[in-house]
């Protein structure tokens, strides 16, 4: 089964924790400060992959994390940083943020790689806090949290060459003629559930062709499978549109043709701009040749034009070599997302911090502050002390007071749960 949209949670890796420690030598009991850094924790990264197809691994997976860095260690000795995670995907996935919609990578080149989730960096042991006030500094900093959040993972096939058309016109069919697919061919309409895709080789020319399923009237505002079927061809560089010219089915080529066309311009009209060959099918069925004049006559000189039958094979050699003359004319699709709409980006707020209560509990809330929550060393005074000092430079404490509180009341910043004491 083809999966083209899943959604996975990543977290990088935390900071290693710094270390509290003091030089121990013969007639000095309590020396200077040694204690190391810890070591960054790892990234998580994204790195597209041509050899991938498909996000199938990723539907049985969903939560991946990276290492958190080495604390330090005493006699000046750091942590070792973790290790990236490196989850590759296929090339032509989008990566959005599930909550916002943002979107945060466009994987289209093989080997292109994006850091989608940093590591934290590590905390500095208690060398680092050596002063002039304060020779014996009994505090260090605690590992930065990695950042971590839900993705929403979206496959847009890399297609040279993309099949549009209604349901059961040839489609699969021609594809499984070309290259080495082998898509399930049957009667009826909706056969291909799922994009197959195809290497055509002519001579010492080759490309890859999509077979997308089939459009219906409708598509553009989701009708049937319509998102899920146009999502495929955004990145297609040539469009074969495929048209059962015998009416096989009871429908009107000529009004086949208009319909599907409406349906991409509507959805997208850098698509409906794409280089476009038309492929009458079943030429050799009874009035395919009245039809395939309506349909000349109607065409004119707008798109060329190519008889085909898939099942006899008649047409085919010269429309592939039509192709391989066409393609190089063509230059590759790039873009950030889809073509038609507007990079959606986020407002940072100014804000450093804000205050909520929830059953008596004073919930202070901030990237920033809680940063600084989750990194404090509170095993020594020293370490107290900094972190409260933090939070009074922030205006945190004058903020408290302005929402009312008092002695004894609880304050939650993250994970950390304190006790409010006026002047303590």
């Amino acid at each position: 089964m083809f999966y083209d949209r899943t959604k996975i949670y990543v977290k990088a890796g935390d900071g290693g924790s710094g270390a509290v420690s003091f030089r121990r030598e013969k007639y000095v009991p309590f020396g200077g400060p040694n204690g190391g850094d810890g070591g960054r924790g790892g990234n998580i990264i994204l790195e597209a992959d041509e050899g991938l197809r498909t996000l199938v691994d990723f539907r049985y997976r969903r939560h991946y994390k990276a290492g958190r860095g080495e604390h330090g260690q005493g006699k000046g000795m750091h942590g070792k940083g973790a290790e990236d995670l490196v989850l590759r995907l296929p090339a032509g996935t989008l990566v959005k943020d599930a909550d916002t919609e943002e979107v945060l990578a466009d994987l289209t080149k093989h080997g292109q790689r994006v850091v989608i989730a940093q590591g934290g960096r590590g905390g500095r042991g208690n060398a680092r806090f050596i002063s002039n006030q304060n020779k014996a500094p009994t505090v260090a900093e605690k590992g930065e949290p990695g950042e971590e959040r839900w993705l929403l993972l979206e496959l847009k096939l890399l297609a040279d060459v993309g099949l549009v058309g209604f349901p059961n016109v040839g489609k699969s069919t021609l594809i499984s003629k070309v290259s080495a697919a082998r898509p399930k061919i049957a009667n009826y309409h909706f056969t291909t559930l799922s994009p197959n895709l195809g290497v055509v080789e002519v001579e010492d020319e080759s490309f890859v062709m999509a077979d997308i399923p089939g459009i219906i009237e409708g598509a553009h505002t989701g009708a049937g499978l319509g998102h899920e079927f146009l999502r495929h061809i955004e990145r297609t560089r040539l469009l074969l549109h495929i048209i059962d010219i015998s009416g096989s089915e009871g429908r009107d080529p000529l009004e086949d043709f208009q319909v599907i066309n409406r349906e991409l311009k509507q959805y997208s009209q850098a698509l409906a701009e794409r280089p476009m060959v038309v492929v009458p099918n079943k030429i050799d069925l009874d009035n395919a040749e009245r039809n395939l004049a309506r349909l000349q006559d109607f065409i004119q000189d707008k798109y060329e034009i190519f008889p085909i039958s898939a099942v006899t094979g008649e047409g085919i050699r010269e429309l592939l070599f039509r192709i391989i003359q066409i393609l190089p004319q063509v230059p590759a699709i790039e873009f950030s997302a889809n073509p038609d709409q507007h990079r959606l980006v986020q407002a940072q707020s100014d804000e450093r911090f804000y205050i909520s209560q929830e059953n008596g509990i004073y919930i202070i809330k901030g990237r920033e502050v809680e940063k600084h929550a989750a990194m404090a060393y509170l095993d020594t005074h020293d370490g107290l002390m900094r972190f409260q000092n933090i939070l009074k430079v922030m205006g945190v404490d004058d903020a408290l007071r302005e929402e009312g509180i008092k002695d004894g009341d609880k304050v939650l910043i993250g994970d950390l749960e304190m006790e409010w004491i006026e002047g303590g």
